[in-house]
Order: structure tokens, then sequence, then C-alpha cells
């Protein structure tokens, strides 16, 4: 099971035949269908059958649609709960928002999925991914999209810490990458829906190579998903204002943190050093702020 029963329901719309869809649709639209109705009124609203609704409950791995039934009423009470914490009626974002709305807003879904993340995040499989990469020779990044921002912090924290890592934008650059995976390697796709070809193809070569293969991802049975031995699983859910570039990727940079705290750790002091020499080589790079604020009181400011 995951952490909520609604970003269950959601993961497992690609997988359910046409009449479960139809129930699990029903569900998201409205989850307080199953707080208000029996599995017989459920089955006549979303015009299937008692078997087609039972079924759909197993799927997501309950016994009936009694426990599931009450999942859902406690999922639906936290997150008003939530709603409540930041003084929000609903939290779908309407063009005749004000400001102060958006914010609130914006600013509840970024934690919930942040929130819901920790909750379905299994700390076994965290730790075997960690366990690779530091037990590796090296690591590829791969994303694309929004994804790949979280592909390219997660390779500068690695290299930050000396270890050897390598992430491309350019499918054809990180395919080349991944034909020369051994297995001695860790390679990591990042994908939100789990279908962006460009992930699943770099992944798949990299598996053929024999590397270790990893996917962060917010549908756990997903082809990218089928491609790993290890799946980091966000919740994150995104509307028609936020698609795939607020709620998913502060998911997957709080995973991203996750699991590099965790190779730090484990690396103990030999992070040390390589840390402290990546600092003194990029701080020239830094406005020294004191001296730029004492030329300014003394009326002599630094050119633009």
């Amino acid at each position: 099971m995951t952490a909520n029963v609604l970003s269950a329901a959601r993961e497992a719309l690609p997988r359910l035949s046409s009449s479960e869809a139809r129930v699990a649709e029903a569900i998201i639209a409205d989850p307080h269908l199953v707080v208000d109705l029996t599995i017989t009124d459920l089955a006549r609203v979303c015009g299937t059958s008692l078997s087609t609704v039972a079924r759909f409950c197993q799927t997501l791995g309950y016994s009936g649609y009694r426990e599931f039934r009450m999942e859902v009423a406690s999922a639906v009470s936290r997150e008003a709960a939530e709603r409540e914490r930041f003084g929000l009626a609903n939290s779908d974002i309407d063009p005749l928002d004000s400001a102060e709305d958006v914010v609130a807003k914006i600013a509840f879904h970024e934690v919930l999925a942040i929130e819901q993340t920790v909750e379905g995040l299994d700390t076994a499989v965290l730790d075997g991914v960690v366990e690779a990469i530091v037990g590796g020779a090296h690591v590829d990044l791969y994303g694309f999209g929004a994804s790949g921002l979280t592909a390219q912090d997660l390779q500068q924290k690695l290299a930050r810490i000396g270890i050897s890592a390598f992430c491309s934008v350019d499918v054809h650059l990180a395919l080349v990458s991944a034909a020369l995976r051994k297995p001695s390697d860790v390679a990591i796709g990042i994908s939100h829906s789990g279908l962006t070809t460009e992930t699943t193809h770099t992944l798949g070569v990299a598996r053929d190579a024999g590397a270790t293969t990893v996917a962060i991802t917010n549908s756990p049975d997903s082809p990218v998903a089928e491609l790993a031995d290890f799946v980091l699983t966000t919740h994150a859910r995104e509307s028609s204002y936020r698609m795939g570039a607020m709620s998913s990727r502060i998911a997957q940079l709080a995973l991203v943190d996750f699991l590099f705290v965790r190779i730090a750790q484990r690396r103990g002091d030999d992070v040390t050093e390589p840390l402290q020499r990546t600092f003194e080589v990029t701080k020239t790079h830094r406005i020294n702020g004191r001296r730029a604020g004492d030329r300014r009181a003394n009326g002599d400011a630094p050119r633009e």
C-alpha cells in the first residue's frame, strides 16, 4: 500500500480495467462518494457492478469495500485538516484566485507532496540504493524536462563529495553513457509519470549493460519502474496550473536530499575533504560582501 489511498487510486489507473477505472476516476474526482455511499450506491453511480467495486478495492490492497471506505474517510479527514491549517476552503487553483490564495494553495500542495512522500517512503529501499551508490564505481542520472532538473541536482551533490556522476539532458549523450555502464555502476532514471520515453530508453540501455538500476517516479507500476532494481516513489498531485513542474519536482528534490544525506552518512569522514576542496575552488567566484560594502560606504560603489 502507498501512503495515501487517493494517491494509490491515481497510480493504479493505467493497470485497471475500463469498469474499474470508472470507479477510480469517480472517487478521485469526489472522495466523499465513498464516505457517503454504500458499495451498492457507489456501483450504481459509477455504472458498474458490486463485484467491480470490490475488485477495485482489492487491486489497491484492501480486503474489501469496508476497509477501503475507512481508509478513504481517514484520508479525506487528514486532507481537510491540512487545508484548514493553510486557511483554505478548497485546494484547487481557480483563475480568479488572489495572489494570497495562489500562494497558500501551492504551499499546501507542496507540503502535502513532501509529507505523503515521506509517509510512503520505503527506507529499506532507500538504503539499498545508498549501498549500491557507496559501493559502486560510477552513477549515471537520466531525467528530461522538469525531471532533468532533479537529475542535475543529484549529480551536482554527488560530485561535491567526490562520487563519479554523469548527467546530460541531451538524450544522445545520455544513451552513449548508458551503453558504457558496467555491473559496478548505478543508473538512476527520474520520471514523474514513469512514461517518459527518453528516460525508459536510457535506463533500459544501462540495465542491459549490467548496471544496477533505480527509478524515482510517482508511478510505481510504470514502464520506468519495471526497468529498475530499486523503485523510490514520490506522492505528488499536479493540476493544470502545475503540470509536471511544482509539487512533483518538490517531492523529487526531497527524495534526492534523503538519498544524498544517507550517502554522506555512509561515507563518513570521506566527504569532508572533497567538500572543503570544492568549496575552496569555487569561493573565489563569490563577491566579497564586506569589501563591496566598504567600497559603497566610501562612495566608491562597484560598477555594474
